[in-house]
């Protein structure tokens, strides 16, 4: 395959999680090998997924329709959150339930098909991915790519609605809170029907309005302040999902290199046992040779004996008459 990051990512986050770090170092190195140390360094960036992010990889890959459905039913929440469409919002909120429990669902017998089922923690993960990608339509438009090394971050509410919600609008131009979607009309008094029920002199004020606008400040501001805590939350929740991702890494690697090194002086030992064993067939042979030497050495010492006896006995008897 041609080597380019967008390639490689798709390639890894397509594999299962066990998979991941040999093929991602294999590509890293092809990289470097072809000269390439910047996409080389990038590739060994990507991160391993989890089981959940996988699984959730597993889902936008093989069920195309689903992911169309769900990011077209964030978008039709979105909108029915920012008009303030009360019958909207509770015919799509059961939706969301039924599309939601659904596409879990399906993720897990995905990745039970895949020979790695999903606990319950996993599958909790897998529908706070869902739920994230309901919400914001980045997060949306990251799921289906189907390249997550984490679970997203589930995130209370929609953006693009007013502070508080449907019951904290007000009527443009006036401080009046606007009637929640479907409740019946409110009665409304004006200043002299609330003075005579009251007993206010005509000239007195209705209400101390600087208080109540202080006061609503006062609630927006803390809106705003625990809007910026739950997204320093968020952030810092990422930042050590990554570093925990990093170290992980970082120890699968060392174990990989353990077991390299543990097969290496697995198959040492092995050699060396074998060659001592040659060694003490060799020591052996080496024996059994010299004691085959000693006893031809004796046999030939004991035919010479013989022969030079047999000599000895036959010489005067076969001499002729010169003596030859």
């Amino acid at each position: 395959m041609d080597l380019d990051l967008d390639a490689v990512a798709d390639e890894l986050y397509g594999l299962p999680p066990s998979a991941f770090t040999a093929a991602r170092d294999r590509r890293a190195r092809q990289a470097r090998q072809a000269g390439d140390r910047g996409l080389a360094e990038e590739i060994r960036r990507l991160r391993r997924p989890t089981l959940a992010a996988w699984a959730g990889n597993l889902l936008a890959r093989e069920s195309p329709d689903g992911t169309g459905t769900l990011l077209r039913l964030g978008e039709a929440l979105r909108e029915a959150h920012r008009d303030l469409d009360g019958a909207q919002l509770r015919a799509l909120a059961a939706q969301q339930r039924q599309v939601v429990a659904g596409l879990a669902r399906q993720a897990a017998e995905l990745a039970a098909g895949a020979g790695r089922p999903l606990g319950e923690d996993s599958l909790r993960e897998v529908e706070r991915t869902l739920h994230a990608a309901l919400a914001d339509p980045d997060a949306g438009a990251e799921w289906a790519r189907g390249r997550l090394a984490r679970p997203l971050a589930a995130v209370v509410g929609f953006p693009g609605v007013a502070e508080g919600g449907a019951s904290r609008l007000r009527l443009a131009g006036t401080d009046t809170p606007a009637a929640a979607p479907g409740a019946p009309p409110r009665r409304t008094r004006s200043r002299n029907d609330t003075r005579a029920r009251t007993g206010t002199p005509p000239d007195a004020p209705v209400a101390d309005l600087d208080a109540v606008r202080t006061r609503r400040r006062e609630e927006r501001r803390r809106a705003a302040e625990a809007r910026r805590e739950a997204a320093d939350a968020v952030r810092e929740l990422r930042s050590r999902t990554d570093a925990e991702a990093a170290a992980r890494d970082a120890a699968e690697h060392a174990e990989e290199r353990q077991r390299a090194a543990e097969a290496r002086e697995a198959a040492a030992r092995r050699a060396v046992k074998e060659a001592e064993a040659e060694r003490r067939a060799a020591r052996d042979a080496v024996r059994e040779a010299h004691d085959v030497l000693r006893a031809a050495v004796r046999e030939t010492r004991a035919a010479r004996r013989r022969a030079d006896g047999t000599a000895a006995r036959a010489g005067p008897e076969g001499a002729g008459p010169d003596g030859r």
